[in-house]
């Protein structure tokens, strides 16, 4: 792990890099303010990735600088091939990688001074709230889990979007994944698209308000692209399925009105976990910074962690094998 001063605001966080795979992973830490979580000398630490196509700059800051004060250490980090990361190619969702980006930071998150390494903390939003539902079955060691307007159900965010985008949109997506999957096939660069457009232009996501609401979210590194392939991959992906594996407590928090991330999908992830689970009557930009949902849904999560994570920690297995993702949706059981 190599680390240096982070050079532009928020002062409260230290910049640092640690290895997933062959890659270089950029990431911030947030030391704990104060001694509310502190036992032994130590806090816990939440480890922390943005939804589809995000970077840490882009709206992980506010929330990883709420739950510093509040006690906890926090590591954000970006994905391989986004933001500040490392590795190629660039600007392509694969749920496998990402959640191997997860355990990466994890194992490093144990290591940073201060830390507690019994209470690691996976705490997801939107895609990546999906994500800390697979890497948490596949950790033992995890203490507690936040998944925030969670896309945990590829189906049910596929048959969602038939019922509010206009099909020749839905066409043109799909058929510009299928290029962008039989050129790379062939050797040759991903066709890409935009992550966010207005109403009638060809983007992952182009409903109504969505794209100031992301654009009011962007940092520097930031890139409005992602590999179109996205239309495909997320079809086949479900990590809902793995919350009946996850063995800490779970914290659920659902925008009743998401039009991205299905809500009853979300409701029965949370069943299966056995999750303490939070409403907001908004939709699923609506828990950000800057928007009126932001406070309540932070207020939530400390108010669970520290329900969950202030005693004295009892000693963990440590990280174990989850089985494998499903593959196809005809697999997934």
């Amino acid at each position: 792990m190599n680390s240096t001063a982070a050079p532009t605001s928020p002062p409260a966080y230290r910049r640092l890099t640690f290895r997933s795979g062959a890659d270089e992973i950029d990431a911030w830490h947030f030391p704990a303010v104060g001694a509310a979580f502190t036992v032994d000398g130590r806090a816990p630490v939440v480890v922390m990735a943005h939804g589809l196509g995000g970077t840490k700059d882009s709206g992980l800051g506010p929330f990883a600088a709420q739950l510093s004060d509040a006690g906890l250490h926090v590591l954000a980090f970006d994905y391989r091939g986004f933001g500040a990361s490392g590795g190629n190619p660039r600007q392509t969702v694969d749920p496998h990688r990402q959640i191997a980006d997860y355990c990466a930071a994890v194992a490093d998150a144990r290591r940073l001074d201060g830390t507690d390494p019994d209470r690691v903390v996976l705490w997801g939003v939107s895609l990546s709230g999906g994500h800390v539902f697979a890497a948490a079955a596949g950790d033992s060691g995890v203490a507690a889990v936040v998944a925030l307007t969670p896309l945990v159900d590829g189906i049910a965010a596929g048959a969602l979007a038939v019922r509010q985008y206009p099909t020749a949109s839905l066409l043109r997506s799909a058929a510009t994944g299928v290029r962008s999957r039989l050129g790379t096939l062939a050797g040759q660069p991903a066709v890409t698209i935009p992550i966010v457009g207005r109403p009638g232009d060809t983007a992952a996501l182009s409903l109504a308000g969505y794209y100031d609401d992301y654009l009011a979210l962007a940092g520097p590194t930031w890139r409005n692209e992602i590999d179109a392939r996205i239309a495909l991959t997320l079809g086949s992906y479900r990590p809902g399925k793995y919350a009946s594996h996850v063995s800490c407590p779970v914290l659920v928090q659902i925008a009743d009105f998401d039009r991205s991330a299905p809500p009853h999908a979300a409701a029965q992830a949370a069943f299966r976990a056995r999750a303490e689970v939070r409403h907001y009557p908004c939709d699923h930009f609506d828990v950000w910074p800057g928007k009126d949902w932001f406070g309540p849904a932070v207020d939530h999560q400390i108010a669970f962690l520290a329900r969950h994570l202030v005693s004295t920690p009892q000693p963990r297995s440590g990280p174990g094998i989850a089985p494998p993702l499903p593959a196809t949706p005809s697999t997934a059981r």
